[in-house]
């Protein structure tokens, strides 16, 4: 399937080519931001894979501004060591058991906790640790999210440190109204 989600506080557009199957996804997409009081201008194109249970095996990211290009690859083995490569060499590391990428302003990447722990179709309660991408500089570091489903499982309340924000999904678990960041049309 393809998607596209139009951005809701600046001028923002993500495009992402999905296949899913239970919870297995694999997608391709891209990013394109106007500058704003957040960033400069910038591109963006990424690759996401997850395995049969939805945990993420492969990221890759790449982004262009002013100041130039950047990529980053995140590999995550079967016993949840990422392997992060900014092109010099990959550094390990365990992000405190992290088993999902949150790619800033992209809105493909919370699907894959709601996928990943069925929370279309239980009501739950989860806080985790999830390795986090900032654009457009491609640093990499381990926050803490919460994801929590009511029984409208079509409505997904994902909490950050102080920012909260109303999910509403479709019937795969993709996003179709991330309130403050971004729409699909």
């Amino acid at each position: 399937m393809m998607l596209t989600w139009l951005g809701a506080d600046s001028p923002r557009l993500e495009g992402a080519r999905v296949m899913i199957g239970d919870r297995k996804l694999r997608a391709t997409g891209a990013l394109v931001a106007s500058a704003d009081e957040d960033g400069p201008a910038f591109s963006a194109t990424y690759s996401v894979a997850t395995g049969e249970t939805g945990v993420v095996s492969r990221v890759s990211v790449r982004a262009v501004d002013a100041v130039g290009e950047r990529q980053v690859q995140l590999h995550r083995s079967e016993e949840g060591i990422w392997l992060v490569d900014h092109g010099a060499g990959a550094e390990r590391t365990d992000f405190e058991g992290a088993a999902d990428v949150d790619v800033g302003y992209c809105v493909l990447f919370n699907a894959l906790p709601v996928r990943r722990l069925g929370l279309l179709h239980t009501p739950a309660t989860h806080e985790l640790p999830m390795v986090r991408v900032r654009l457009p500089e491609l640093s990499v570091h381990l926050v803490r999210q919460t994801y929590r489903s009511t029984p409208d499982s079509r409505v997904v309340t994902f909490t950050q440190g102080d920012f909260t924000a109303d999910l509403t999904l479709d019937d795969n678990g993709m996003v179709l109204d991330y309130p403050g960041l971004a729409k699909r049309i």
